[in-house]
């Protein structure tokens, strides 16, 4: 048996905001922020300054934090199918375009609304095959009618980066300034169903679908924030983040501050995630980076070398685009074939699916 804990602040309220940490369970900097989160919303509880429902779920995945191999904690993907525990969340706008079948009309919100009821009887159907299918069904049932979801990952080794859909950009640049985020990278469908695209995905699905005939806006504001690396564990770092996101969802009207702080200037622009170049390691080896992550880099520059421990040959492996390195490989030892870095480009170049596995 396994237990997933949520914690409810604020009124009840039509406004709903969802955050989660630790989907992929071993990735622990989204876990502190959690405990950040938890203690400063409890005290703007107590000074009746949320405005909104607002959900924390400081650790997203007991499935994942149960599992260990060799010693080592595994949490990204389910030993038992091998599937991603941010892969193949139910996707319910097909079945939502035939369920709204004369159920809209001219009134924006009250679209919002019947989209949303729908959505929860859609999720509703789904019959969970095991375990994991079940936690998704879960955690989906707290997100899928919230009007911002965030959900707290890591990379390996990383600058903080955000993954959103496209139509979200302008939802999304207040947070991506305030989290100073090195690359933010913007999709309409990523390929292999993620969580927060669960979530947000339906609406502009339902938009193209339904056409002019009735308003359906963006209604939900879904990102995924990397909080860098696996390793960037740290007090200092996780009461920024907090700050970040809580400073967020009072621009939006979640909650009220005291403090009134300007948005700091953003570094980077968002970028299509079409654009991401994967760096692929021609052969095994011991890596050593040339470059810092969050550099921006142009095409043809080094990034790192990998050199073969018998021979002794160095291998100079270089981007093809222009960007923001923004990702990197925890390992120092690497196999032919192995993803030792991704690249934030300006141009997109990619299709299928854009996510690793």
């Amino acid at each position: 048996m396994y237990e997933l804990n949520s914690f409810h602040f604020g009124p009840a309220s039509e406004k709903r905001v969802y955050i989660q940490a630790s989907l992929h369970a071993d990735e622990v900097p989204g876990m502190l922020v959690a405990q950040f989160l938890r203690r400063r919303l409890i005290a703007l509880e107590a000074e009746a300054k949320l405005r909104a429902e607002i959900v924390l779920v400081p650790a997203a995945n007991p499935i994942g934090l149960a599992q260990a191999v060799h010693g080592a904690p595994f949490g990204r993907f389910d030993l038992r199918t091998g599937i991603n525990f941010n892969r193949a969340y139910k996707h319910v706008a097909a079945e939502l375009k035939t369920m709204l079948t004369g159920q809209l009309g001219s009134d924006a919100a009250a679209n919002v609304r019947i989209v949303r009821r729908h959505a929860r009887a859609a999720l509703a159907d789904w019959r969970p095959a095991d375990d994991s299918e079940t936690l998704k069904k879960t955690l989906l049932g707290l997100a899928i009618d919230a009007d911002i979801v965030l959900d707290l990952h890591c990379d390996n080794e990383a600058a903080l980066h955000i993954y959103s859909g496209t139509p979200l950009a302008g939802a999304i640049a207040p947070l991506a300034a305030l989290m100073q985020s090195h690359a933010t990278l913007l999709t309409t469908a990523s390929g292999g169903e993620p969580f927060d695209e669960a979530c947000s995905r339906l609406w502009w699905e339902l938009a193209r679908h339904f056409g002019d005939r009735y308003p359906i806006p963006a209604a939900c504001i879904a990102a995924t924030i990397e909080l860098r690396g696996e390793r960037d564990v740290s007090e200092a770092l996780a009461e920024t983040d907090a700050d970040a996101i809580l400073r967020y969802l009072a621009l939006n009207g979640a909650l009220a501050l005291d403090e009134n702080q300007a948005i700091p200037q953003p570094l980077c622009a968002a970028t299509a995630l079409e654009a991401v170049q994967p760096l692929l390691a021609p052969h095994a080896g011991i890596l050593l980076y040339r470059r810092q992550l969050g550099e921006r880099v142009e095409a043809g520059d080094v990034i790192a070398e990998l050199i073969d421990p018998v021979s002794g040959q160095a291998t100079p492996l270089r981007t093809e685009v222009a960007g923001v390195f923004f990702a990197r490989s925890g390992y120092r030892h690497v196999l032919r074939g192995m993803n030792i870095g991704k690249v934030a480009g300006r141009d997109a170049f990619r299709e299928g699916k854009l996510l690793s596995l």
